[in-house]
């Protein structure tokens, strides 16, 4: 949920469109990178390799970024700032967008948007954390075998 303190701009009367707006520079590959980077100097604290901080923090934030893309509003992602300001989507959008808000989010259209990001998100996420856990118990125990 990192990328999304973009929202506090509002607040602030940055406009949507700005770079700085939501789904601006947060939202983009550089940042995603910077936040890898920065999880670099917790792997000693976090007793894992620099290679695995780096990664699972850039990927994870790089995929709040694309789960926006699939979404069906708002103005798309920054994903290539600072090179560019352009917004993109992704090609297919099944995800319904979010209203921006707590207040605005208990409503009919926030349960469309619970139930929508349930089934495009969640599921597939268990799905492919659950594949993941059973090829490594898999693996674990086919060593331990051959052991």
């Amino acid at each position: 949920m990192l990328p999304d303190l973009d929202v506090i701009g509002f607040k602030y009367g940055i406009a949507y469109h700005s770079e700085f707006g939501h789904r601006g520079f947060t939202h983009s590959i550089s940042f995603s990178v910077f936040i890898g980077v920065i999880g670099l100097f917790f792997s000693s604290y976090l007793k894992s390799s620099k290679i695995m901080i780096f990664s699972l923090l850039t990927f994870s934030t790089l995929s709040h970024a694309i789960l926006d893309a699939m979404t069906n509003g708002g103005l798309g992602v920054a994903f290539f700032w600072p090179l560019s300001e352009t917004r993109y989507f992704m090609p297919w959008q099944p995800i319904q967008v979010s209203p921006i808000g707590i207040k605005n989010f208990i409503s009919e259209r926030g349960l469309r948007v619970l139930q929508s990001e349930f089934f495009w998100v969640w599921i597939p996420a268990i799905i492919f954390s659950g594949s993941l856990l059973i090829t490594r118990l898999s693996l674990k125990k086919l060593l331990v075998k051959n052991n």
